[in-house]
Parts: structure tokens; C-alpha cells; sequence
């Protein structure tokens, strides 16, 4: 159910980091002159944001590319997790060159003050910014909808559960993108009306504390599969019925699942074969079966089968 299910999945996810970055670094540029040229903190905190969400997109590009190199001789399950590796490292530079930079430059400005420019520019910037982020989140939506779509499950469900960190990190940093937009125009407009620099500096903080949580969720979610986390348990449910539906097939002891990266899942399971199923007709049963999970759920990489007797079967003596 949270997973991808093909290679073309892993590529859609690298558009998704592709549009994704294109559109961060354009948009940490203007708001950076924005900044300098109105003397705003939370400009220069949205720049930072921007900024951190580029080379977020750069680590995460560098996850799908490690994780999609091929099982070799010392690493016989492949490098999928290496893509968790990665993300978590990008979640912690947003983390601390976002999150820190936002919350120490708003936190001086509410016990400093600053002169406020002109910031008729900062809202032209917003306003751009706003519109750009939007298309890269419609795009990271799309491939949500239409994997939400292939499991059946709601998006928001799916967006949750998923092991495909790229597009779930794309979609969480653009929402904070938008929200901090918005947070970063609300604390200007007040700032002007006010004439107090402090709301720009709490609006500062604000962003940096939306970078923090984004960031420690992030880091969460990667850790957990990087530590090695189980299918979700419909995606389990699925391949136990697969496997009883075969004909050889008394029952499933027992099944063991495993994320070895994202879109990659790793099947191992004790069956208790029927007893005429013995020697040759063990062997093609065995293949059959791994050809119908593999088929079935292209996602699956790895399929071990352990023939075993059922609980209840007589011990020998």
C-alpha cells in the first residue's frame, strides 16, 4: 500500500526532486535580494528557507541515485537504504541551516529591531514564490493521487504510510514552503501597519519553528525504515493471499516483510506445501510462487521461501 511499485515510480519521484529543486533555487535568489534590498527578517528567513529546501533537493537527488544502484557481492540486498541514509541527512540541514537560521535571526530582531526598506518588492517575490511552490506541490500531488489511486487508499493515508521518502519530503517541504509564504507576508503587512519590527521577527521565528517540525518528522520517518520496518499490513495482508491462492499451498506459517528502499521490498516466508508436493514439484512450486509475488507486486526484490511443516503437523520422534 505505501510504496511505489515499479521503477517508473523511483522516476517520477526524481522528476518530482527535479521540479522541485529547479523552483527552490529561483525562488531562494529573489528572495534573498527581497531581503537585502527591504531589511526583512522573516524575507531573509524565507530566503534561508528556500535556500535549505535547494540543497535538500540535491541530497535527496543524491538518495535516488544511491539507492537505485545494484545489489552486489557485500551488499546482497542492494543499496536502497541508502536513500533513508540520505534523507535523513537532508532533513537535518533543514533542520539546522533553515530551522536555526530562522529562529536566531527572528529571535535578534524582536530584541534588536531593524529598519524596514522598501517592501513593495518582498511582496511582488511572495506573490511569485507563492505561485511557483504551488506548481511544484500540484506535481508532487499528481504522483500522490495517482499511487493513492493504484493502492485504493485515501492520499493523505498513503502520504503517511509511504516509503518512497523523496516525494513524501517534496510534498511536506512544500506545503511548508506555502505556509511559511503566507506567515512571511502576514508578519510584513503587520510590521507596516504596526510600524514594530517585531511581528516581522515573530513571523521569522514562526517559519523557523514550521522548518523544525517539518524537519524532526522527516527524520522520524526515514529512521524507522532505515532501522528496517516491515510492509505496511494490508501490503502484507496482499501477499499472504497471493500465496495461499496456489494450489501447493497448505498455509503460511509465517511471513516476514521488510523495506529494503523505497519501491524495494524484501519477502520472506515459511509455507507448509501440501505433502504430495515433494523434490521436483517443491522446486517449480517454489519458483511459481516467487514469479506470481514478483509479478504481482513489482515493488518485491527479494523473495525467500522456506518449505515448513504447519503448526499442528506431527513432530517425528
Amino acid at each position: 500500500m505505501g510504496e511505489n511499485g515499479n521503477g517508473n515510480g523511483n522516476g517520477e519521484s526524481l522528476g518530482t526532486v527535479l521540479v522541485a529543486g529547479a523552483a527552490n533555487l529561483a525562488i531562494a535568489l529573489a528572495k534573498l535580494v527581497a531581503g537585502l534590498i527591504s531589511g526583512s527578517s522573516s524575507m531573509l528567513s524565507e530566503a534561508a528557507h528556500s535556500a535549505a529546501d535547494t540543497i535538500t533537493e540535491v541530497l535527496l537527488f543524491t538518495a535516488i541515485r544511491h539507492g537505485e544502484r545494484p545489489a552486489d557481492r557485500r551488499h546482497p540486498l542492494g543499496h536502497g537504504s541508502a536513500s533513508y541514509l540520505w534523507a535523513i541527512v537532508a532533513a537535518g540541514f533543514t533542520l539546522v541551516g533553515g530551522a536555526g537560521f530562522s529562529l536566531t535571526h527572528g529571535w535578534h530582531t524582536i530584541t534588536h529591531g531593524e529598519d524596514l526598506g522598501d517592501i513593495g518588492i518582498s511582496y511582488i517575490v511572495l506573490a511569485v514564490s507563492f505561485a511557483i511552490e504551488s506548481v511544484s506541490l500540484w506535481k508532487g500531488l499528481s504522483q500522490l493521487r495517482k499511487e493513492a489511486g493504484r493502492w485504493q487508499v485515501s492520499s493523505g493515508r498513503l502520504l503517511r504510510r509511504t516509503a518512497d521518502t523523496m516525494l513524501k519530503a517534496v510534498i511536506y517541504e512544500d506545503i511548508a514552503a506555502l505556509v511559511g509564504i503566507a506567515i512571511a507576508g502576514a508578519g510584513l503587512g503587520t510590521a507596516q501597519l504596526t510600524g514594530s519590527s517585531v511581528w516581522d521577527g515573530i513571523a521569522s521565528i514562526a517559519i523557523g519553528l514550521l522548518l523544525l517540525v517539518v524537519a524532526l518528522v522527516l527524520i522520524r520517518t526515514n529512521a524507522s525504515l532505515l532501522i528496517g520496518q516491515a510492509a505496511p499490513a494490508m501490503l502484507q495482508e496482499e501477499i499472504r493471499a497471493v500465496l495461499v491462492a496456489q494450489p501447493e499451498v497448505e498455509a503460511v506459517v509465517e511471513l516476514v516483510t521488510l523495506m529494503i528502499g523505497p519501491n524495494q521490498i524484501m519477502v520472506a516466508a515459511k509455507i507448509d506445501f501440501l505433502d504430495e508436493t515433494t523434490g521436483e514439484r517443491l522446486e517449480l512450486a517454489s519458483d511459481q510462487l516467487e514469479r506470481c509475488l514478483t509479478e504481482r507486486f513489482p515493488e518485491i526484490r527479494q523473495v525467500f521461501l522456506d518449505p515448513t511443516p504447519g503448526r499442528s503437523a506431527p513432530q517425528q520422534a
